[in-house]
C-alpha cells in the first residue's frame, strides 16, 4: 500500500529544488505512535544530561532521571566513581528511590520487600533469602545504565551502539574551555516543568530568533541579534528594570577573555537540549518527550564561586530575565501548540533568519522518516512504513 500512496512519495525534498523551505506537517506535533517511535528512534539511543558532577559529591549521593518508560539513578560509589543504574528493583520492578535526589547510607533498598544492594548495584541482601532456594544474588544485581561525563556533566544512555557522548555532541572543547565548567556548582535546584506542548514544538521555538522582536521584548533590548550563537549583550541600556541593571552591573570575570565579557553564548545540542553561557553564569536546557502533544522542560543554573556583590546581583537578574523569556516562550509555544490542530494548517514556511530550526526539523526527518509524509500513515503501520522509508 505505501507505494501507490501519494503521500508516501519521498522524492521531492523541501528547499532542496528552489522552492521555500517548508515546516514538519502539523500532524507529527500529538500523535501517538509518532510519539512511541520518536522515543525509540531518537531518544533511548540518544545521550541525556542528568545533573553536573558536583550534585552528586558524595558516596551514596544520587540524582534520579525518567524518559518514557525508562527510569535510572546517578549514583557516587564507595571509590568515588559515578555509577547509573535502572531505578528498578530486580525482585518486583518497585522503584529504589522515589526522590529526584537524596543520598543513600551506604546501600540502596527496595521499600517494598527490602531487597538491598550495593553502590555498586550487587544484590547484597535478600529477606528471608531461604525462600529462594534457586537463586544467585550474583544473578540479580542492578541492570546498569551507560554513563559518560562531558564539561564535568553527567549524561546517561539507556540503549548503546550510537556515537561516543562528545561526538554526539558536537561541541568544539575551545568554545566552552573559558568557562571552566568543570568547576561550576549549582546555583539553585534542577527543575522540571510540564508543559501541554509537543517536544519538536518546544525545540522548534528555541532553534530561532526570528520571533525575538516581537515576542521577547526584554530580551530584544539586551541582546543584539546575528546570526551566530553569541549574542552580544547591547550598549544601549535598557529602561527596563532587570535588563537595565543587568547590563549596568554586570562586572568582569577574570577567567573570561574581553570578548566574552559581555557575550551570552547559547550552544544548541540537537535534537532536544542546550548549553547557556553566560558571564556571570550558565545552564543547561532540556525538552523531553512526556506524550503526543505533551514535553518536560528541565533546567539546571550554575556558576564558579564569586561572592563578589555584583556577581551575586548579575546572576540574580539573569535568572530574573530568563525566567520572563521563558514564560513568554511557554505562552507562545502553547499557541502554536493550539494552531496545529486547526484544520486550517497542515505545514508552514521558513524564513533564512530560522535556518537552525530548519537544520533541526531535518534531523528529525532524517531520523524519523515518516515525518516526512503530509498526511499520518494508517494506524498500525507507522513503525514499519518508517523502517521501510529509512532503507530507501
Amino acid at each position: 500500500m505505501a507505494e501507490q500512496d501519494p503521500r508516501h512519495d519521498l522524492r521531492a525534498r523541501p528547499g532542496d529544488n528552489g522552492e521555500p523551505w517548508t515546516t514538519l506537517p502539523a500532524w507529527v506535533y500529538d500523535h501517538q505512535e509518532l510519539y512511541e517511535l520518536e522515543l525509540e528512534e531518537i531518544f533511548y539511543p540518544g545521550w541525556h544530561i542528568v545533573c553536573h558532577a558536583s550534585e552528586v559529591p558524595e558516596p551514596g549521593s544520587y540524582m534520579t532521571f525518567d524518559l518514557g518508560i525508562e527510569h535510572c539513578l546517578v549514583i557516587r560509589d564507595r571509590d568515588m566513581e559515578l555509577r547509573a543504574f535502572h531505578n528498578v528493583c530486580r525482585h518486583r520492578a518497585h522503584p529504589l528511590v522515589s526522590r529526584r535526589e537524596g543520598k543513600c547510607r551506604g546501600r540502596l533498598t527496595c521499600p517494598y520487600h527490602g531487597w538491598t544492594y550495593g553502590l555498586d548495584g550487587a544484590l547484597r541482601i535478600v529477606p528471608a533469602d531461604e525462600s529462594f532456594p534457586d537463586m544467585d544474588k550474583a544473578d540479580y544485581g542492578l541492570e546498569p545504565v551507560e554513563l559518560d561525563t562531558l564539561f564535568g556533566f553527567v549524561f546517561v544512555r539507556f540503549r548503546p551502539g550510537g556515537p561516543d557522548l562528545a561526538t554526539w555532541a558536537g561541541i568544539d572543547p575551545a568554545q566552552v574551555a573559558p568557562y571552566k565548567l568543570e568547576d561550576v556548582r549549582p546555583i539553585r535546584k534542577i527543575w522540571a516543568k510540564p508543559l501541554a506542548a509537543d517536544w519538536k514544538n518546544a525545540m522548534d521555538n528555541y532553534q530561532e530568533s526570528y520571533h525575538v522582536p516581537a515576542g521577547h521584548p526584554g530580551l530584544n533590548d539586551l541582546v543584539d541579534l546575528p546570526d551566530s550563537d553569541d549574542l552580544k549583550i547591547s550598549t544601549t541600556r535598557s529602561t527596563r528594570w532587570s535588563v537595565g541593571h543587568y547590563q549596568s552591573l554586570l562586572p568582569e570575570f577574570p577567567h573570561l577573555p574581553p570578548e566574552l565579557q559581555r557575550t551570552w553564548r547559547l550552544l544548541s545540542i540537537l535534537p532536544n537540549m542546550a548549553l547557556d553561557l553566560y558571564p556571570d553564569m550558565m545552564d543547561f536546557f532540556q525538552i523531553l518527550p512526556a506524550g503526543p502533544g505533551k514535553c518536560i522542560i528541565r533546567s539546571g543554573a550554575y556558576a564558579l564561586p564569586d561572592e563578589r556583590r555584583e556577581a551575586r546581583a548579575a546572576r540574580w537578574l539573569n535568572e530574573r530575565i530568563n525566567a520572563q523569556v521563558q514564560e513568554e516562550d511557554n505562552d507562545l509555544t502553547l499557541a502554536v501548540q493550539r494552531g496545529l490542530r486547526s484544520s486550517s494548517y497542515s505545514v508552514g514556511v521558513l524564513s533564512t533568519k530560522e535556518v537552525w530550526l530548519k537544520q533541526f526539523q531535518d534531523l528529525i526527518r532524517a531520523k524519523v522518516p515518516v515525518t516526512r509524509l503530509e498526511e499520518p500513515p494508517d494506524p498500525g503501520t507507522m513503525a514499519t512504513l518508517n523502517a521501510q522509508l529509512a532503507s530507501l
